[in-house]
């Protein structure tokens, strides 16, 4: 009988709200942390093959982060400023060109960053004219937030919302090679030239055990309530002593008052 307690509104919804829980911790949560720690490990295993690789000429599929070379010249008219970003910590602007190889293919060049002036981009130096031979890091088109298009500043530059080579496409109408090719240190064109990121695992593999182990507690603690409501006394219990009101006690006690005086 005292499983058709189990049964009562209040505990089926506890009972949801912890498969809900143990569910999201299991099959979401904790799987979308391990997600990261991979992509992180990738990246740092990228970043450190390529830190003694030799360059090698671009060409498409080449690993992201892999130093590779290229010749051609930019097209400075084509130019796209991307927009809100941040460097080291501190806002910046990227300023990214269009670069035409000397087989015809086009690619998008990241020449680093800027910082703003009064929100604004301040002035920079143009990249070489004619055919040049630079030296970058293979990168992946960045996720475009709302595949916003680019547009027109009050200044008259192109501005995007992230690095990538289909929205300059659009805006600029260039057949262009997916991904991008960012400018190292000493390379004609650079500006700013952007860091790499800092090779350390992050957080991501602690958070996932932690949800792991949010989910095993939730079940086991509702394991645990559950066996101590099906014993006797228990909240869901219906074999419980009635509890005693105020005027019961009082009656109580002045019973046991008289039976005393009389003995």
């Amino acid at each position: 009988m005292r499983l058709r307690n189990l049964l009562r509104p209040g505990w089926l919804g506890l009972t949801a709200l912890v498969i809900i829980f143990a569910t999201a911790c299991f099959t979401l949560l904790a799987p979308w942390q391990f997600h990261r720690h991979e992509a992180r490990k990738t990246q740092n295993d990228e970043i450190t093959a390529s830190r003694t690789a030799e360059p090698q000429p671009w060409q498409p599929g080449v690993t992201e982060w892999r130093l590779v070379t290229a010749t051609g010249e930019f097209l400075q008219q084509n130019e796209v400023i991307a927009r809100l970003r941040t460097v080291q910590g501190e806002p910046a602007f990227e300023v990214m060109v269009p670069f035409r190889l000397t087989d015809g293919r086009i690619v998008l060049v990241d020449r680093g960053f800027l910082r703003p002036q009064q929100s604004k981009v301040p002035a920079y130096a143009p990249p070489p004219v004619g055919q040049t031979q630079i030296l970058a890091r293979q990168r992946n088109d960045e996720r475009n937030p709302d595949n916003r298009d680019a547009f027109v500043d009050e200044s008259g530059k192109r501005q995007v919302w992230a690095v990538d080579s289909r929205t300059v496409a659009r805006a600029t109408g260039l057949r262009i090679e997916p991904g991008y090719l960012q400018l190292e240190i000493k390379t004609p064109g650079v500006l700013g030239p952007l860091p790499l990121p800092e090779l350390d695992a992050g957080p991501y593999f602690s958070y996932a055990l932690q949800w792991i182990a949010f989910g095993a507690m939730a079940v086991l603690g509702w394991l645990y309530f559950t066996w101590r409501e099906l014993l006797p006394g228990g909240t869901l219990s219906t074999e419980r002593p009635k509890k005693k009101s105020v005027a019961e006690m009082v009656a109580e006690e002045e019973a046991a008052e008289r039976e005393k005086a009389t003995t």
